[in-house]
């Protein structure tokens, strides 16, 4: 369910021409986000065909705070003008290595592609990653998933060998500490 302002003028403008519905700003999650934030991700996921997996790669969701947050990483939404989330990333750090984290759940809604959000997000993530002195941010994704992936190797991510989850079948990393 997508959080919705009333319009404070008083008018309810259809979306496509309300220009509060083209603002946006990136900012860390809320725990009232989580059921906005489990559409958005299912949704993605169910555009490109992939399978939800609610017992291991997605069980992050059920707890975002715990999952991101409270070990020292972050996890973020886009939210639009009108108050609908629109976007998520986020960055989980390793508990084994702290010198490592991977960028997970990084997601926009369609019509929030290709307005530069996607390199924004990944922006707040590798700041934050570095700020946490993490050498190394890798990820998993699809190959179906062709614009992330010229996003991340635009950004200096390169392709890894390892085991992936079911539902991902690339593996990218990014040395931070050059």
């Amino acid at each position: 369910m997508s959080i919705r302002r009333p319009d404070p003028r008083g008018v309810d403008t259809p979306l496509e021409q309300d220009p509060l519905a083209s603002a946006f700003w990136i900012r860390t999650f809320r725990p009232e986000d989580a059921s906005a934030v489990r559409e958005l991700v299912l949704g993605v996921l169910e555009e490109f065909g992939l399978a939800p997996d609610h017992a291991a790669t997605d069980v992050d969701l059920s707890d975002v705070e715990r999952h991101y947050q409270t070990p020292g990483g972050e996890f973020w939404v886009v939210e639009d003008g009108r108050g609908r989330i629109v976007g998520t990333c986020g960055l989980w750090p390793d508990p084994e290595d702290p010198a490592r984290c991977e960028l997970r759940k990084m997601y926009l809604r369609p019509d929030w592609r290709g307005r530069g959000l996607g390199k924004q997000l990944l922006q707040a993530a590798l700041g934050h990653a570095r700020g946490r002195g993490c050498r190394t941010i890798e990820l998993e994704t699809n190959r179906a998933m062709t614009a992330a992936i010229g996003l991340y190797r635009s950004h200096g991510f390169r392709e890894i060998e390892g085991e992936t989850s079911a539902r991902c079948d690339r593996r990218f990393a990014l040395d931070l500490s050059g």
